[in-house]
């Protein structure tokens, strides 16, 4: 009994030591010291707050899919974080919509840096392109997920207008902006640009490593709503040089923000653990190729996103995970803590309440980031 005491003790100090490893080790680089970039990351004035609520739009449909039948509604399970400090409201409202395959925490490292500076953030799970989508997620029900958005908007403001609510007087209904990882940056663009998803009350678009290969010119025309791409140019599943570079030719009102050897998934906040990978694009990369329905002619995309006219691409083509050797890949949470400072300093610079923050904001993202963060 002694013997068997003693091994169990030993495996547990062993399980114990190799969890430490695995979750504390592999620290990113800090940013400079007495940086603006520095600044920029630390947390803000407000204590981070949220509750859980699962926002059901009976007006619309979820379609079948796989062996599930269906449903008449939408149900969307989402989370909203606010700031603790009411006296300084109301507040920016940000909406972060999740990758294809991914669920809502992944944008929670962005929200909660947000929030404490001042904004109200939103996700919820999309029902059928999130990761326990019943039947297997979906990439072809993005084209239901602006509606969504717009759904839940309307959900949030309401609740803004309600005494009693946490967030009642917290939300600035003239500042609302959009961002989203992968699938839901595609799902922030057509908000933003899209000739008949579009909700108006977005003021701003931050796309990250979302595609735009699909879209021409003539579809980011339809909008002057200020937009940013955030990408890694490392990127094998929607790749850096057709949907990233392209952007600033593409889109009138832009920036592109590029990370030097970032990948797609390290955006991610569900990614930290595949910091001990090479390249954590690998990973993804199975999940996505495992989980995708076949189209190969696009065909579906095309009837419901629109035309040629439009500014719908029909020539585009997927080049997905088509690299091979994958090159090594920059630490994932140092391309979170770069993710992290851009999306904060983006949205202030367009939501900011007086202009100095807002010239700040973007001195910093068109000249100082990139002399700070040799990696940007």
């Amino acid at each position: 009994m002694k013997k068997f005491m003693g091994f169990l003790l030993i495996l547990i100090v062993a399980l114990t030591i190799f969890t430490v490893i695995i979750s504390k080790g592999k620290r990113p680089q800090p940013f400079p010291l007495n940086s603006d970039s520095a600044t920029r990351l630390q947390v803000g004035f407000a204590e981070v707050l949220h509750y859980n609520e699962l926002f059901i739009d009976e007006t619309r449909p979820t379609m079948a899919n796989s062996d599930y039948p269906g449903d008449t509604v939408r149900r969307l399970d989402g989370i909203v974080w606010y700031p603790s400090d009411q006296t300084k409201g109301p507040y920016p409202l940000i909406i972060f919509s999740h990758g294809f395959s991914a669920k809502k925490e992944a944008g929670r490292y962005l929200a909660e840096h947000l929030v404490s500076h001042g904004y109200v953030v939103a996700a919820v799970d999309f029902p059928l392109t999130s990761q326990n989508a019943p039947g297997g997620p979906n990439e072809k029900d993005v084209v239901n997920q602006p509606a969504d958005i717009s759904f839940l908007i309307d959900t949030l403001l309401a609740q803004n207008e309600k005494p009693g609510h946490q967030l009642y007087g917290m939300i600035d209904k003239t500042r609302i902006g959009a961002m989203g990882t992968s699938w839901g940056g595609l799902t922030s663009e057509l908000l933003g640009f899209h000739h008949s998803m579009r909700d108006h009350r977005i003021g701003a678009v931050l796309s990250i490593a979302g595609p735009t290969i699909m879209f021409t010119k003539t579809f980011f025309d339809q909008s002057n709503v200020p937009f940013m791409m955030l990408a890694g140019d490392i990127d094998v599943l929607i790749p850096y040089t057709g949907n990233a570079l392209p952007v600033l030719e593409k889109v009138e009102n832009s920036q592109l923000i590029t990370v030097r050897d970032g990948t797609h998934i390290g955006f991610s906040g569900l990614a930290t653990l595949l910091r001990w990978f090479n390249n954590p694009d690998a990973v993804a990369c199975r999940i996505i190729k495992k989980n995708l329905v076949a189209d190969p002619d696009n065909q579906d995309w095309l009837r419901v996103l629109g035309t040629i006219e439009q500014g719908i691409n029909p020539e585009y083509k997927k080049e997905l995970c088509l690299v091979d050797p994958l090159p090594k890949a920059i630490n994932v949470l140092r391309q979170q803590m770069i993710s992290a400072v851009v999306t904060t300093s983006f949205f202030q610079s367009q939501f900011a309440m007086t202009i100095e923050e807002r010239d700040a904001a973007q001195k910093y993202l068109s000249e100082t980031m990139a002399k700070e963060l040799l990696d940007v």
